[in-house]
């Protein structure tokens, strides 16, 4: 029996490769190589095979602000929280913070000058949570605009007066190169607004006027005395009030006061501070003899001002918000001295004494603070002019004394010099 015939072995050929595409949960098309099956083993890997995933879109679901309760719920039972634990938590939260409808914490908001070149005037807001500060939006000015520096006054800067009222920052008085009144019209920002802009209030009543006293009364702006195009008695001194929360501001005219009884209003940009149902102001913001006058808001008429008062003047003034008692302060200059004043006694009682506050060039109070601008504009001087608590009865007197109020600084914006500046609510963010 002959053997079988020995077959020649032969690999057989490798099977053809065929391109599969992998659609991916992102929805692209991944390509790779595999190789192709024989009919039987492909219907067997398909069989056991778990399909392919479908193309599917991802999408974020809104991480809840309390979990398990709808976010107008969780924006009651967040209102009464402190600001600075808010901003602490979370994301969240932070962004509540800035909506319109979340009770707003207050920031600081400063008029800026350029330091190194004439770039004009801006805004910014220094937000005391994050630490930082946000530009406004710029105003609208008019042609030909305010200006802070002219050729005539080699070491002093014009003003460019602002008030803050009803939550608005208003600016309604300045000065063109010509040294004519440089706004006609009110500008009004709100920070509050869903999208914060400018706006421009009604028509200043009689005339536009620079070098004017300003303030806010009650949540009204209140303007007094100043000088137009040319010294006009009528002008020096007339004076009214506006309320800036009017919709739109437009809408609500200027009411008038009874005149001034000369023009002594007319010679220097001169804060009005309100106190006890009384705006309050002096003519001259150096040293030199003044003279004051007062407006009694419910009688409706001009007063002297109380001799104390007049001769503890030496320095920037502010008054704090009715919420906090409107107590008029007032830093003295020479003395370095933050002073507050007391109607019933008619004197000024010191605060606290610094060398920092030497040369002080602006103030503002809210919130329990005095914020005074620095000599230069390089930095806020911030102030605690909170009472502090009673001592226990079992201290000793000496341990009774008040501690010294505490003081911190912040920074002005890079290259810039802080003109003016108040306290408004923070500005609301988009989403």
């Amino acid at each position: 029996m002959m053997a079988a015939a020995k077959r020649p072995y032969c690999k057989p050929p490798p099977p053809p490769t065929t391109t599969t595409a992998i659609t991916s949960s992102s929805g692209q098309n991944h390509k790779r190589l595999r190789p192709s099956l024989p009919a039987a083993a492909a219907m067997e890997e398909e069989a056991v095979a778990p399909p392919p995933p479908p193309t599917t879109t991802t999408t974020t679901t809104p991480q809840p602000l309390l979990p398990g309760l709808p976010d107008h719920l969780a924006q009651l039972c967040l209102s009464p929280l402190p600001p600075r634990l808010l901003h602490a938590v979370c994301r969240p939260w932070r962004r509540l913070m800035y909506t319109p409808s979340f009770p707003p914490f207050l920031s600081l908001y400063a008029l800026l000058d350029d330091a190194d070149a004439d770039a004009g005037v801006s805004f910014a807001a220094y937000d005391p949570l994050a630490g930082r500060w946000d530009a406004l939006p710029s105003p609208p000015m008019p042609s030909p605009p305010p200006m802070l520096w002219h050729p005539s006054f080699l070491a002093r800067r014009l003003p460019l007066q602002s008030v803050a009222a009803a939550g608005r920052l208003v600016l309604v008085s300045g000065s063109t190169h010509s040294l004519h009144p440089a706004l006609s019209r009110p500008l009004v920002f709100d920070p509050a607004a869903p999208t914060p802009r400018w706006q421009l209030g009604p028509r200043i009543p009689l005339s536009p006027r620079r070098w004017c006293a300003a303030g806010a009364a009650r949540g009204r702006v209140f303007v007094a005395g100043g000088v137009g195009a040319g010294y006009d008695p009528a002008v020096a001194r007339s004076g009214g009030t506006w309320d800036p929360a009017a919709s739109p501001p437009p809408a609500a005219a200027w009411e008038p006061i009874p005149p001034l009884r000369d023009g002594r209003f007319s010679r220097d940009a001169a804060e009005a501070v309100c106190s006890g149902g009384k705006v309050c102001m002096v003519n001259l913001r150096s040293r030199g003899a003044k003279e004051g006058a007062v407006f009694d808001l419910r009688a409706g008429r001009w007063e002297d001002m109380p001799p104390g008062m007049l001769a503890g003047w030496k320095g920037p003034a502010a008054a704090s918000p009715p919420d906090d008692g409107e107590t008029i302060y007032v830093v003295d200059e020479e003395r370095g001295a933050l002073t507050a004043y007391d109607w019933a006694a008619d004197r000024w009682r010191t605060v606290v004494e610094s060398e920092r506050l030497k040369g002080a060039a602006e103030m503002t109070v809210a919130g329990g603070k005095a914020c005074v601008v620095a000599p230069g504009g390089g930095k806020v001087l911030i102030v605690d002019v909170t009472p502090p608590p009673p001592p226990p009865l079992k201290v000793s007197p000496a341990a009774r004394r008040a501690p010294a109020p505490r003081m911190w600084e912040v920074a002005a914006p890079g290259g810039k010099r802080v003109v003016s500046l108040h306290v408004l609510p923070r500005m609301t963010r988009p989403e």
